[in-house]
């Protein structure tokens, strides 16, 4: 029995930048490696080659990155959340402002999870936080164990993206 997969959901923005990620590494970076590899293989014993041991290193890097990129673009199931019908409800793609019980605000927009950069406030739609507030409206108050341990959030803006 296969078992049954989750699907990859992503945004637009996040598909555009995983395309552009593997475009970059495929068109431009892996060919730059190979000719380096290449060279540094015609410059003779290749077990003290340090060209060559860490070009093949990087090379396996890269390659290893492609295939998930490449695994990330075909199960994605890109949903845009400027189409989002119900704007009054935190979903897949809102951005929220939330308050804690130390009045400190923190925005969090809710995406895939192969999209996710906490330190860019973009949190993967798996992630405790957004679990905690999906489904929630403006003024509703969550709790969520965090790794710090357990915070109280309240919303207090909910925000989708404008249609293009």
């Amino acid at each position: 029995m296969g078992e049954a997969r989750r699907p990859r959901y992503i945004t637009p923005d996040g598909f555009a930048r995983i395309r552009a990620e593997y475009d970059k590494l495929f068109g431009e970076e892996r060919p730059k490696l190979v000719e380096t590899i290449s060279w540094a293989a015609g410059n003779g014993d290749r077990s003290e080659n340090g060209d060559y041991i860490y070009g093949r290193k990087k090379l396996r890097e890269i390659d290893r990155r492609l295939g998930y990129l490449s695994k990330v673009m075909k199960d994605a199931k890109v949903v845009d959340p400027a189409r989002a019908e119900r704007r009054d409800e935190i979903r897949f793609g809102a951005t929220i402002t939330l308050v804690d019980e130390d009045d400190h605000e923190r925005v969090v927009t809710i995406v895939g999870d192969d999209e996710a950069e906490a330190g860019d406030g973009r949190i993967g739609w798996s992630a405790p936080l957004a679990r905690a507030f999906i489904g929630a409206r403006v003024g509703d108050e969550r709790s969520v164990r965090l790794p710090a341990g357990e915070r109280f959030y309240e919303v207090i803006e909910i925000r989708y993206p404008t249609a293009r």
